[in-house]
């Protein structure tokens, strides 16, 4: 919300500085010819109406809508920052990665170290799983503000590059820089052989009630992870919510790298109607999320399902279609 919020601010001091500059040119003209020329006012006028209206759109996800609003602004100032970054964002959301790249090359050419254009450009090639071009510019974005290296740190898992992950840890905790997250991530380098072979979500266990004490006894006793899922499917399965929420919990404890601990207490969350709560824990776990499309879609699936609780439409809707564009990729 808060970042939102600036670029919001942003846009309008952008065509503000618009404005300020139109007004200079007709002052100049009107010195030189000593005519007053409507047409600039009027251009500013038109430019302000389209961008708005394009704004408008994107909020509410018609983005073609909204590109065709931009190119109106684009006829009369080919050159604006914030209609170029609107372009990519716009393009973006409807996967035309091509354009969206376009856009933000041209907006960074003129901007080049405005953190909101770096963070787009990066997400544009996160989008494309482009990782190796996403840790480029995280970098860029680092040398302007070192509090985005957490970023870094995941991207570098992302790209299977589990040694530079580990040593710009080490960095960060010399720095006195450390977070939860951070701390997250060293655990998930630690245990990578193990979260390698239960990222996809395991098949339901078929235990019965008496099973599923004797599995909580021999969990216990050795700690298996492997054991732990199968309480959490079993309590899943029988629709044992409190139970779901004690475990995965607890199980977080000691697996705090494993997404499918997050997912299924955020499933229990949800179940519970502690809705803003089950946000908080899906947004951290899907960031242990690795090439694992069905996974990742069922934690927007979940986030759907909170922000639908929390009668959010428009965040409710953004997941679910988020969900839906992962299922019907191969």
């Amino acid at each position: 919300m808060k970042s939102t919020f600036l670029y919001g601010i942003l846009c309008i001091g952008i065509i503000i500085i618009s404005q300020v500059s139109y007004a200079q040119e007709k002052s100049l003209q009107e010195i030189i010819t000593g005519k007053k020329d409507t047409s600039i006012e009027e251009k500013q006028l038109q430019f302000q109406s389209f961008f708005f209206e394009a704004l408008k759109q994107k909020a509410i996800n018609n983005f073609s809508i909204a590109i065709e609003n931009l190119e109106q602004c684009y006829q009369i100032d080919s050159t604006n920052v914030a209609v170029e970054f609107e372009f990519s964002k716009n393009y973006l959301s409807l996967n035309n990665y091509f354009e969206a790249e376009i856009f933000i090359n041209k907006a960074l050419e003129k901007e080049p170290k405005n953190t909101y254009l770096l963070k787009h450009k990066i997400q544009v090639y996160k989008s494309q799983k482009n990782f190796s071009e996403a840790i480029k510019f995280q970098k860029l974005l680092i040398e302007i503000n070192p509090s985005y290296t957490e970023e870094l740190i995941v991207l570098y898992i992302q790209n299977k590059e589990y040694e530079n992950a580990k040593k710009l840890i080490i960095k960060v905790e010399e720095n006195a820089l450390s977070s939860t997250k951070i701390n997250s991530y060293k655990k998930y380098l630690k245990n990578r052989e193990l979260a390698k072979n239960n990222l996809n979500t395991p098949k339901k266990a078929r235990i019965n009630s008496t099973n599923l004490n004797s599995l909580k006894k021999q969990f216990g006793e050795t700690k298996s992870y492997k054991t732990l899922q199968e309480i959490l499917n079993y309590e899943a399965e029988k629709a044992l919510f409190d139970l779901l929420n004690t475990d995965s919990k607890y199980g977080l404890t000691l697996f705090p790298s494993q997404p499918f601990l997050y997912i299924m207490n955020g499933l229990a969350l949800n179940k519970l109607k502690k809705y803003k709560a089950a946000i908080a824990i899906l947004k951290i776990g899907i960031d242990f999320v690795i090439d694992n499309n069905n996974l990742e879609a069922g934690f927007y699936e979940q986030l759907s399902i909170s922000y639908e609780g929390l009668n959010n439409k428009k965040e409710a809707l953004k997941y679910k279609q988020k969900a839906t564009q992962l299922r019907l990729k191969k």
